[in-house]
């Protein structure tokens, strides 16, 4: 693990293994221990580099919250990797992250080979949705500042969207909750605020732009954004759709194997001319 300095914010980074570069950005309250079991497994094939996002985990939490808008973050986390000796990766980006690995893409295409995106979107196209999205973003955002994290988090592993993730084993779920509870308020109220879904621009009218390869994934319980990700397939050229049988909203920790095995699939055929492919893929071409 290091610490790289980019644009005056300190960013918490863990590297492990050698080859072609991967980028990994974790949701929101995680960190970039989040993908400390995926980061292994595929270290033995890539470079891994685990981004703490600013506001998370070990990296700097400011407190003004124009630092977090997303086009400064995506100009930090091109900065990061540049400090790092990347001129391009393959980027996986898991909701929040996902949607900073896009705009990554789009913003920055020169940094990005492929994409991975778990669990994102690509925003909110109808102004007035995103604005009552914001004003929801900014209320949960002060309740975190008023109650603390641990109250916070406490109320956060209540809601629907985690429902799928209740059988998981309690030594899962245990260090997911640590994880979460080494964030600070300022920075997860500040991420609400700069580039949550209500401040994040809409990127649907762009995604025809993107001209590398994607792969975008959801857990076949998560039917919203199934269907995200279906409509996100339409738009762009190269995309391949997987979706994970009795995964929710977090594949990654709710069938980590199948995961794997999807991400690595779609890494070797990126990398690799006419692979052997295990198994079929929904495509749009």
């Amino acid at each position: 693990m290091s610490i790289v300095r980019a644009n005056g914010i300190d960013f918490h980074v863990e590297e492990h293994g050698n080859g072609t570069p991967l980028v990994l950005l974790h949701g929101f309250t995680g960190s970039a221990a989040s993908w400390s079991s995926l980061s292994r497994d595929l270290a033995r094939l890539h470079r891994v580099i685990a981004i703490d996002i600013i506001g998370h985990g070990a990296s700097s939490a400011p407190a003004d919250p124009s630092r977090y808008e997303s086009e400064q973050a995506l100009r930090d986390l091109a900065e990061v990797t540049a400090q790092l000796g990347i001129d391009r990766a393959a980027w996986l980006g898991y909701s929040m992250g996902g949607r900073l690995a896009l705009g990554m893409a789009l913003d920055h295409p020169d940094r990005v080979s492929a994409l991975i995106l778990e669990s994102a979107t690509a925003g909110i196209q109808d102004e007035h949705e995103r604005q009552l999205r914001a004003e929801a973003d900014l209320t949960l955002a002060r309740r975190i500042e008023d109650i603390g994290v641990e109250a916070f988090v406490d109320e956060w592993e209540q809601l629907p969207i985690w429902d799928s993730q209740r059988t998981l084993p309690v030594e899962v779920l245990l260090l997911q909750r640590d994880i979460r509870l080494r964030n600070r308020a300022v920075g997860l109220a500040n991420s609400l605020r700069g580039m949550g879904q209500g401040a994040q621009p809409s990127y649907w009218d762009r995604l025809s732009e993107i001209d590398i390869p994607v792969l975008l994934m959801a857990g076949a319980l998560d039917r919203k954004f199934v269907g995200i990700a279906g409509q996100m397939g339409i738009r762009i050229a190269d995309a391949t759709l997987s979706v994970i049988p009795e995964a929710g909203h977090a594949v990654h920790l709710e069938r980590p194997s199948e995961f794997f095995e999807d991400v690595y699939e779609f890494l070797a055929r990126h990398e690799r001319p006419n692979p052997i492919r295990s198994r079929e893929r929904v495509e749009w071409t």
